[in-house]
């Protein structure tokens, strides 16, 4: 139980976006080589989801309108590439890459509900938050994170599920599909305006859901400063009123300073403490039950000593 669980599949390597695809498998596999050299992955427990659980499709089915893997599954090309829209794309191997995605996530929230480990990382590819209930978007195929959330709370139980998004691109899919829901918290800090242009402070829920989104945006060059002022004053209220049985982090980590698809200046060190903060609410509210997912990242270098920092607080509690 004091270990930190490492998700990962190497068919994840096999979702091939191109030569040129900011979204590639070297994400990965730099990851995996920083782990490797610091001696890191020895103090993981690194755990290979099975192939898809036979009701797989009716818990992803929990989130995304009917048809939509469906159509994902026609969208397959045989080879080559096919494009859904410009920046998201798919091969051959791409549907199967996609399913494990989320069998990782389920997997992991079982590891944790389970007591096999305190916490865990998911590895995977393709990323999930753009990925709204009917639609494919912004590298990403199937919403790995909002799925997770559901099956949290109709196959093991738990009533209200916190999701703390610190990707530098505001996440419209998880909002999307959560917006009318007071059961699921949405909090999001990221670079306005960007991709995909949603994420205003108005933007706080509807209907039985109002209240239960929080958009914290910022204008370019904030870093390590700004986002743990945010944490503090806007997010740690929202924790401590919403009280969540489990907190599920879409960690994206292409607000780095050197990321070249945004324009933030948040260090490793910065995302060192964002995940000691949401570890000490989680102690606090929900037995220390927190499982974070890979979205963004696209400087290899900066990626990886993120995802080392992330993991070293998850392993100690601290920096």
């Amino acid at each position: 139980m004091d270990s930190t669980g490492l998700i990962y599949h190497p068919d994840y390597l096999l979702h091939d976006t191109g030569g040129y695809h900011p979204e590639s498998p070297l994400r990965l596999k730099a990851i995996s080589s920083r782990l490797e050299e610091t001696g890191l992955m020895k103090r993981l427990t690194g755990v290979r989801p099975g192939p898809p659980r036979p009701d797989l499709s009716d818990w992803i089915a929990q989130v995304h309108q009917p048809g939509h893997l469906s159509r994902l599954e026609h969208l397959r090309p045989e080879t080559g590439i096919a494009h859904i829209d410009a920046d998201t794309l798919m091969s051959s191997e791409s549907y199967r890459a996609a399913l494990l995605a989320v069998e990782g996530m389920l997997t992991a929230a079982d590891g944790i509900l389970a007591g096999r480990f305190k916490n865990a990382f998911c590895a995977v590819r393709p990323p999930g938050h753009h990925a709204e209930s009917n639609r494919a978007m912004g590298f990403c195929l199937l919403n790995n994170v909002a799925i997770a959330a559901r099956y949290l709370q109709r196959r093991h139980g738990l009533k209200k599920i916190m999701i703390v998004d610190w990707d530098v691109h505001h996440g419209n899919g998880t909002q999307h599909i959560f917006e009318e829901d007071p059961t699921v918290f949405y909090f999001s800090i990221h670079q306005f305006p960007l991709y995909p242009g949603t994420g205003r402070a108005d933007e706080h829920g509807r209907g039985a859901g109002e209240g239960y989104t929080l958009n914290c945006p910022l204008s370019p060059g904030k870093g390590d400063d700004e986002y743990m002022a945010v944490f503090e004053k806007s997010l740690r209220p929202a924790v401590e009123a919403f009280r969540p049985d489990f907190i599920l982090i879409s960690a994206g980590f292409d607000a780095h300073r050197d990321d070249p698809l945004a324009n933030m200046r948040v260090t490793e060190d910065g995302f060192g403490e964002m995940t000691r903060m949401v570890n000490d609410w989680a102690r606090v509210h929900c037995q220390g039950r927190v499982l974070s997912c890979l979205e963004g990242g696209y400087n290899l270098d900066a990626l990886a000593r993120s995802v080392e920092r992330h993991l070293n607080v998850y392993l100690s509690g601290d920096f």
